[in-house]
This record gives C-alpha cells, structure tokens and sequence, in this order.
C-alpha cells in the first residue's frame, strides 16, 4: 500500500490519485486559511496511521477509528480536547465521504468521543489594569507593537486578522466614525469604529505610510506573524511585571471580558466580538462570576461572622 499522505500539500502533475486522495482533496476543497491548515494535518496524521497498518482509508471501520483514536492519545500524548477536535475533523472528512459516494456509510458516526473539560475561569485574559500595564509597556516600546495590544485587546481583533491590516483599511469614514474594514474568520466582512486612543495609536504605527501592512516588526521591517505577535507579548507580559502568560488568543479573550467587566451587555459584547454563536460568549461571563460569585466567599463571610458573634464583649 502506498504512502498517499504526500498529496495534501499537492501532487505532480500527471499522477492519477487514488480514491482516498480525491476523497481528500475534495474535502480540504471546502476550506482555507487556518482552517485548511488544521484540517489538513488531521487528515495528513490519519493516512500515516492507516499506511502504518496498511488499511485503505476509505475502507475504515468504526473500531478501527477507536483504536485510531487511542494512538492520538497514548502514542502521541495528544491531549483530550486535541484529540477530540481531529476525531471531529476526521468524523466531518467521512460525513462528506458519505455524501459524495465514496462511501457507503460513515464509519465516524459512533466514533467515541473523549471528553474534554474546560474551566472557563482560566480563559478570561487579564483584567483592566493587566491590559493597560502591557500597553503602556507596549506604547514605550515601539508604535507597532502598541497598534498590535490595541488591535487585539481593544478591538477584539483575532491574530490573524491584526497581521493582516493593512494602513488602507483604517481610512475611511462611516455616519462620522473613522472605521476599520476587514475581512475576518469564514469570510465575514466587518466594520469596526476606532476610538480616538486607538486612531492615534494606529496612526502612529503607520507613520508617513499611506499604504501596506500596519504591523511591522521593529528591527527588520518585515510584517508581523503569529509568531512574531506571540514573542512580542511574551517580552512585554515580563517587562511590564505581568506573571499570567499571555497568547494572542488570551488578548482577544481580555477584549471579551473587560468589555464584560465594563457593563457592556452580552448581546452587545458578542456583536464586537463577533462571536457566531451566543454560547461562546456567555462562557466568558459564566467565567468571571465563577471567581466573583464563588460560593467560598459567601462560607467565609458566614464564618466570619459566626467567629465575631462568639467573642466575648
């Protein structure tokens, strides 16, 4: 049996692919960007798996997908809630298997799922006070790294979408507010008002410039990727004396919450966040009254007061 895993990255030209492989050529047709990305290192880890046991892919077994599914978690280490995003990915790969006619039926359907606990406590980013310490600690470092904090922690900005802005994007008006247009995750185009702070802070990033990427590293020049966001945030989190650790994602989780914090309501905060589904953003709030409205603080205000009562006068 041959190794097909190769053609997910392309094949030469005049090599007839095999049914496994436009089963998924076809399906990684549906998608791009980040989501192409992961779903095609899902399918890349499946085909070496299904090569190493020489099993036709299209040929799967329910329990051949569980005993799949125990690899990614022994053999690999892969954690619960990674494992069950690439069995989702590979479970969606066999639905559309089924529905184009590459197979008869789904083997995935009743592929047991690992369940993955989330404490929702642990996604809330920083507080007010965190997010003005790093981006004032950004503001002393560089005007690009600044526009970078505000992009993600004060627009809510996904990393991706902060690397992709462009000096062009910020310059228009709409009904009197200076706006920010973008293209953002599936597609979805949205229109963002700038606060003044923020205009200027962009503004300043951009310098003399009137057109190209907004972000530009401080030393090369070159515009910023994920990576480069992420060991920014890294530098400044311990230069501005900040002991949680801090990813681009955790920024934009920041952007949920202070806007929660700040009285903002729900429906409003998943507008700006441009959460697709409310349940998303409610896990944020559910988050930040886990810790404020925990039931230990009520205990020790009981304790308290039954250890006053029981003094003497």
């Amino acid at each position: 049996m041959e190794d097909s895993s190769g053609f997910l990255v392309g094949w030469n030209e005049g090599r007839r692919l095999s049914p496994d492989e436009l089963a998924a050529v076809g399906f990684l047709a549906r998608y791009t960007g980040g989501s192409r990305d992961r779903y095609e290192v899902a399918l890349r880890i499946l085909f070496r798996w299904c090569y190493r046991y020489q099993i036709p892919v299209l040929e799967m077994k329910r329990s051949l997908l569980e005993m799949f599914g125990r690899y990614l978690e022994t053999e690999r280490g892969n954690a619960p809630q990674t494992v069950q995003n690439m069995l989702s990915i590979v479970r969606c790969f066999y639905r559309f298997a089924e529905i184009d006619g590459y197979v008869e039926k789904s083997p995935a359907e009743h592929v047991r799922m690992p369940r993955a606990y989330r404490d929702e406590s642990r996604s809330l980013g920083l507080d007010k006070d965190e997010l003005l310490a790093l981006f004032q600690r950004a503001q002393a470092s560089s005007p690009a790294e600044a526009a970078m904090v505000a992009l993600m922690g004060m627009l809510g900005l996904r990393v991706s979408e902060a690397c992709g802005v462009n000096i062009e994007d910020f310059a228009g008006s709409v009904r009197g507010h200076r706006v920010l247009r973008l293209v953002g995750k599936g597609k979805k185009p949205a229109t963002i008002p700038l606060p003044g702070q923020v205009l200027a802070t962009l503004e300043a990033a951009a310098a003399d410039r009137t057109e190209g990427a907004l972000l530009l590293r401080p030393r090369s020049g070159l515009p910023m990727n994920r990576k480069a966001v992420d060991w920014a945030l890294t530098r400044l989190r311990r230069q501005a004396g900040i002991d949680k650790a801090i990813t681009p994602q955790s920024l934009r989780h920041t952007f949920v919450t202070v806007c929660l914090d700040a009285g903002i309501p729900l429906r409003d905060v998943q507008v700006a966040a441009r959460h697709s589904d409310p349940r998303l953003t409610a896990g944020y709030d559910r988050g930040r009254k886990n810790l404020d409205d925990h039931a230990v603080h009520t205990l020790m205000e009981f304790l308290s007061d039954e250890n006053t009562e029981e003094q003497p006068g």
